[in-house]
């Protein structure tokens, strides 16, 4: 036995009628498809059911495994805690799938477990499910910082470890697609947002699993996308088989994007072992993103390379454009890695002489002493990403109705303690956000008063 069917399921928890009241009714169209894909998955008769949820325990570096007997949860947090789930893991089938991993050097396991109740992107695949089906045991599985191409081995694991166990195996991928499609959403509207579901849908209605590598980490980011890894993973368990896939339903009312699939194996391809190509659609997407960069960024890399390899500051290089050698500015230099901060360090204002000798030192700074963060290695370069923001002059404000998100950054400041926030960032969306943040940062308190506000812009090179 092994993987016997699939499914792609968002987690609105408005779909239970205790929590929607009504308003459920706006998004018919995906009940109606749970409903049938649930029905697709009691059709199958699965002894184990894999769910992969965004809203599990959640490491940068481990993916973890609910541990135990089983576990249960309300909806309390969304104001129907009479609402009760309840599941029994699969412990046999947990150890297997951690024995593998260790043996195929995956950092996963049962390791961590402060959050054990059930998660609702877990709860509500079951809530739809155990009308149709019981005679089940379930292994929760969480996302975590690593690459795609992690994700997608910890699938293979899981049907590694169905064969050992000649278990009957169905996966339910929870995860909402973007959460960007309208401005009267819950987070506002950015362009990459329908891109990216009319992209996803594409790809997981054709079963293009392959093609889920090719997705750009700050593309992923703008659209505020929740189930892609989710998706990734079971794409795994599907790998070197054919699969017969069906999109049920696809819709975003409320400003985030809800897609059904139904997916089912159809005997060997050896075409889609797609874990070879990850590495050969990740160089390719580097090359054409170092294409791209521009004087700035390309300083922001090669002084970090030079310093990860030699451990020291690189001269500057001889063909710089005049505007990095005659301005002085404030300059903070990002370094990302798989979509995640990695490293952010930048002065205020101009701390030497020049724009470049700027971005080179703030460069090695990010990439060794952000106390956030441990120093980058040598094999992490390749996967780096940078971003390098040159900021303008402070203006002091009277008050935050001067501040716009999108186009200012702001540094709040009482007495000896100051935050700074960079404007355009992925998440932030309002003034108020902004500010908290800021002031977190600082380590002022919400509630303190007598803060003073100045705001700035930046030009962003990336």
């Amino acid at each position: 036995m092994s993987i016997v069917g699939a499914v792609m399921v968002p987690h609105p928890p408005l779909l239970i009628p205790e929590v929607g009241h009504g308003e459920e009714r706006g998004i018919q169209s995906t009940i109606d498809a749970y409903r049938e894909a649930m029905r697709f998955i009691a059709h199958l008769k699965p002894d184990t059911v894999i769910i992969s949820s965004p809203h599990s325990i959640l490491y940068s570096d481990y993916f973890h495994i609910s541990p135990g007997q089983g576990a249960e949860g309300t909806f309390a947090p969304f104001g129907a805690p009479q609402v009760r789930i309840s599941c029994v893991y699969d412990t046999e089938f947990v150890n297997a799938l951690a024995t593998g991993a260790k043996q195929s050097g995956l950092r996963a396991g049962t390791l961590g477990d402060r959050q054990p109740e059930l998660d609702h992107a877990t709860m509500i695949p079951l809530y739809f499910l155990y009308p149709c089906y019981k005679d089940f045991k379930v292994v929760r599985v969480g996302l975590s910082g690593y690459s795609l191409k992690h994700h997608y081995a910890l699938g293979m694991l899981v049907r590694k470890a169905a064969d050992v166990l000649h278990r009957r195996v169905a996966w339910i991928a929870s995860g909402d697609l973007s959460h960007k499609l309208k401005k009267s959403g819950p987070y506002g509207f950015d362009p990459a947002g329908p891109q990216y579901d009319e992209r996803i849908m594409a790809v997981m209605r054709h079963a293009r699993f392959d093609e889920l590598f090719a997705f750009k980490d700050s593309f992923l980011e703008e659209a505020a996308e929740c189930g892609h890894r989710s998706f990734t993973e079971m794409a795994g368990a599907f790998d070197g088989l054919a699969v017969e896939a069906r999109q049920l339903s696809y819709e975003g009312p409320f400003g985030v994007g809800y897609g059904v699939c139904t997916f089912q194996p159809a005997g060997p391809d050896p075409s889609r072992h797609y874990l070879d190509r990850y590495d050969e659609i990740r160089d390719q997407m580097r090359k054409e993103r170092l294409a791209r960069e521009d004087a700035y960024v390309k300083l922001a890399r090669a002084t970090i390379e030079h310093y990860v390899k030699t451990g020291n500051l690189q001269k500057l290089p001889p063909d710089l454009p005049e505007e990095m050698l005659d301005r002085k500015a404030g300059v903070f230099v990002s370094l990302k890695e798989n979509g995640v901060l990695r490293g952010c360090i930048g002065t205020i204002g101009p701390m030497y002489g020049s724009v470049a000798d700027e971005i080179r030192h703030n460069a090695v700074a990010a990439c060794s002493r952000d106390p956030r963060f441990t120093p980058v290695q040598p094999q992490e370069l390749p996967d780096l990403v940078y971003s390098v923001d040159v900021l303008s002059p402070m203006e002091p404000i009277d008050s935050p109705a001067q501040l716009d998100v999108k186009r200012y950054g702001v540094l709040v400041t009482k007495g000896s303690r100051s935050g700074l926030l960079l404007p355009n960032l992925a998440g932030i969306d309002t003034v108020e956000q902004q500010l908290s943040i800021a002031k977190q940062k600082a380590g002022i308190g919400e509630e303190e008063t007598g803060c003073s506000l100045e705001r700035f812009e930046v030009i962003r090179h990336e």
